[in-house]
């Protein structure tokens, strides 16, 4: 099984297309985990492991929500959402993770899948440097992040429970994600969370800090 919560690497946009996307149906709320924890035994899930991620930044666009861009373990990392399943998951194609300082043109390519416009007038730019520009910029905002992440698979598909932080706002989080996805409507439906809207961070930040 593939490690979701390994630390991140760099990867060109090119090594990036060559990525399988997964599928995923994730959820957002109160009360999630403890409905997902009384599933759990029934279904057969099988433990994987707990981690404490390191403090991720997301931006956000009032343009866009199919842009998924981040700065984690201090990498600017893009996914862009390329289509859904027949059940309505959604399917994000990672698209890179740059080492900083970022080039201008990678950022140039980053920005244009946000859909705003800044004035790009160095050769590179620094982590601290990019964070304040979209601090300033009138369609963006930079939230932090923060997840407690408990992961677990329910016949081979990929699943977990969170405590995730959005500029200190908690809320509970659940999902499951893979390229299989008859197995991810058992695992979904198993769980007890077929019925909650299907919510990615970017819309659940959005709405943490009133985007939307």
């Amino acid at each position: 099984m593939a490690d979701v919560f390994a630390k991140n690497v760099s990867t060109s946009a090119a090594e990036a297309e060559k990525i399988v996307p997964r599928a995923e149906f994730r959820v957002f709320g109160h009360d999630i985990i403890e409905k997902v924890k009384e599933s759990m035994w029934g279904c057969g899930a099988v433990l994987f492991k707990a981690r404490r991620m390191p403090a991720e930044t997301y931006f956000l666009s009032v343009h866009t929500t199919e842009a998924n861009v981040k700065v984690r373990d201090g990498l600017l990392d893009i996914k862009t959402k390329v289509g859904e399943t027949p059940e309505g998951y959604e399917i994000f194609q990672p698209r890179g993770k740059f080492q900083f300082p970022v080039s201008k043109t990678d950022l140039a390519v980053i920005l244009s899948h946000l859909k705003v416009e800044m004035l790009l007038d160095k050769d590179q730019y620094g982590i601290d440097e990019f964070i304040e520009m979209v601090r300033k910029h009138p369609d963006m905002a930079a939230v932090s992040v923060e997840k407690m992440r408990y992961g677990f698979t329910v016949e081979g598909i990929i699943c977990e429970y969170a405590q995730v932080w959005f500029n200190g706002a908690l809320l509970e989080s659940a999902c499951c994600e893979s390229e299989d996805y008859a197995g991810m409507k058992k695992a979904v439906e198993a769980l007890g969370i077929a019925a909650m809207p299907n919510t990615n961070y970017l819309k659940a930040a959005r709405r943490v800090v009133g985007m939307e």
